[in-house]
């Protein structure tokens, strides 16, 4: 035999003798010992890093629901939003004719995140509150959560029961709704 085909099979018996074991069928693999992320240690889906950002609340101008981006120092919480967005307009806001249906028409009470759904409890409404559009109102709450990146779909609660919720197209709705629900009533950017 030549040297250069003695050579050929030696490296093939070399690579092929020091190989990955053949199995029949698939078999758990345990993980590595060591110090390794796991899902445990990733933040949780609600936290943001530090730093200007720009959160965008769901206003309303002329019986439509108008998008309006805001400067914050940083990314709000989903509580935070809604604080921002029940505090109602700023004054520049409402210089430009902004207003909010949300004062007695809609009470949040709280908020729960589960995966990419916001679970917003509602209070009993205050009575003789002489609204008549809780329509533009839980669609400013939908459209402003849907505007994050973490929120798909809002639900609502009441009394830990689903609350049937007007949609823009006027009917009650207990499933989760999203930006489409009111999209509509939404006045593009």
């Amino acid at each position: 035999m030549s040297r250069r085909r003695l050579l050929g099979l030696g490296l093939v018996a070399l690579l092929t003798g020091c190989g990955i074991p053949v199995d029949d069928a698939p078999r758990p693999v345990p993980p590595p010992r060591g110090p390794f992320p796991s899902t445990a240690d990733t933040a949780p889906a609600d936290s943001a890093p530090a730093g200007p950002a720009t959160e965008t609340l769901c206003l309303v101008r002329d019986n439509r629901i108008v998008p309006v981006p805001r400067s914050v120092d940083r990314p709000p919480t989903i509580e935070e939003h809604l604080r921002h967005l029940f505090a109602g307009p700023t004054t520049a806001e409402r210089d430009s004719d902004l207003t909010s249906a949300l004062p007695g028409a809609v009470n949040a009470a709280g908020a729960t995140v589960v995966d990419a759904q916001v679970r917003v409890m509602v209070d009993e409404p205050a009575e003789d509150t002489g609204r008549s559009d809780e329509v533009l109102a839980f669609g400013q709450i939908v459209c402003t959560l849907t505007s994050r990146h973490d929120v798909s779909t809002v639900t609502f609660l009441r009394d830990g029961r689903p609350l049937g919720v007007p949609r823009a197209d006027g009917l009650l709705s207990e499933q989760p709704l999203s930006r489409t629900d009111y999209a509509p009533l939404i006045t593009p950017q």
